[in-house]
């Protein structure tokens, strides 16, 4: 599943990155990889921010940015 779809307030474990070049850069520079925890904390009113835990860092990304990330539950 997609982290766009998943459960406000659950933890998940990254499954996959669904994407290359700079952004993927960026997202693991974030610390979001490939068997990373990660915890989906809320999203706006539009839907087109989702605000994501991975560690002690919250991190919002844009909708497009977010289906590229795959998670699986713990």
């Amino acid at each position: 599943m997609k982290i766009t779809e998943a459960v406000i307030g659950q933890d998940y474990v990254v499954k996959k990155l669904h994407t290359t070049g700079a952004l993927r850069q960026r997202l693991i520079s974030f610390g979001i990889l490939k068997g990373a925890s990660i915890r989906y904390m809320a999203h706006t009113n539009l839907k087109s921010t989702y605000e994501i835990q991975v560690g002690k860092m919250n991190i919002a990304l844009r909708k497009d940015e977010a289906q590229k990330i795959e998670v699986q539950t713990r």
